[in-house]
């Protein structure tokens, strides 16, 4: 989802002194054998840890709460088979969200540091969104004009008329805001930023504080990033070529994040693309098909070049695309001054 020079590191949300100053307290004591407690309080495997038992019970819960509630059960027994509708995406993705929310939570008051710190903090908050937003939509736009061009997308008419067409449009601008805060800050949230700042840690003394942030960041995101790209694989339709292009615009994003030091630039490309192939255009997207769209269309020619069932995330032709959003974002989103990890001795 470029290193940035020797003076900057934006990555965080707080300078290690300035998150200490903004506690309140001098930093807490190490316990006598340095397994449990750092220089910033519990260290950032053990965070990483209780994060993830915290997530792991929330999702159970939620999610066994939600499915036994039989209004629920039976709208979705209705849709079994079919593509997917706002109820699905709400039953799919709104445990996870109540989960790494929950968890971010609790981890960000034992941490004493501010919930904006894992991703959702920073300035331009506002005009990051939009902007994500309009790129999102323009990329794949361009993209889709290039395949119907090039005879490897065919447009087969319109579905929706009247009130339908501002109903589904609002209906899956939730749904697809909701689909995008969901993955985005499950995996370059809470995530990202403990997960690199334990890897900062181990290598802090032999490379610096310095190199050590950006060896933890970027070790991060493409560790992340293929696990993103392969949680796609469960999806009706996928390809190797979705997969791979899943797992860059997730290294794309985690781009926007180190420039920025926030997900808002991400946040809104993510939904838009997501909406303009979805809703507006009718196509797959990772192979998923949703109910309620706009356009009805078709891929044609070989696989590889029209994505097939995939949608357009599966034609080869996604590679330059991404290529030209990552120029976007080098070119568009200059390097800010944000704060750089903490590191632990």
């Amino acid at each position: 989802m470029n290193e940035e020079p020797s003076h900057q590191a934006p990555q965080s949300t707080l300078q290690a002194d300035e998150d200490s100053a903004a506690r309140g307290h001098s930093s807490p004591s190490p316990d006598p054998f340095g397994l449990f407690l750092g220089p910033y309080g519990l260290r950032p495997g053990w965070c990483l840890l209780l994060f993830l038992a915290i997530a792991y019970c929330v999702y159970l819960f939620s999610g066994s709460m939600l499915i036994s509630m039989p209004a629920v059960y039976r709208a979705l027994r209705a849709v079994v088979g079919r593509p997917s509708t706002l109820l699905t995406v709400l039953v799919n993705d709104g445990p996870l969200l109540l989960a790494v929310v929950v968890a971010s939570w609790t981890m960000s008051a034992i941490e004493q540091r501010p919930l904006g710190s894992y991703g959702l903090g920073g300035g331009r908050r506002i005009s990051h969104l939009l902007t994500g937003f309009a790129w999102g939509a323009i990329s794949l736009s361009l993209f889709l004009a290039f395949l119907w061009k090039s005879g490897w997308l065919v447009f087969d008419g319109r579905l929706l008329t009247g009130g339908e067409i501002p109903k589904q449009a609002a209906n899956w601008i939730v749904g697809f805001a909701l689909v995008s805060l969901t993955e985005e800050y499950t995996m370059r949230g809470y995530l990202q930023f403990t997960l690199a700042r334990t890897i900062s840690a181990l290598f802090h003394s032999s490379l610096g504080a310095n190199r050590s942030r950006v060896l933890g960041f970027w070790t991060t995101a493409l560790f992340l990033s293929f696990l993103f790209g392969a949680g796609h694989s469960n999806n009706p339709g996928e390809s190797p070529i979705g997969l791979l292009s899943a797992g860059m615009i997730g290294l794309i994003f985690c781009l926007t994040l180190w420039r920025t030091g926030s997900l808002w630039w991400a946040l809104g490309f993510h939904a838009s693309w997501d909406w303009a192939q979805s809703f507006l255009f009718g196509v797959a997207d990772s192979g998923t098909m949703v109910q309620g769209h706009l356009l009805a269309t078709h891929p044609a020619g070989k696989l590889f070049l029209s994505g097939g069932a995939t949608g357009p995330e599966g034609s080869i032709f996604v590679l330059p695309v991404l290529a030209a959003v990552t120029g976007i974002v080098l070119l568009t989103l200059p390097p800010q001054r944000a704060s750089g990890l903490e590191t632990e001795s």
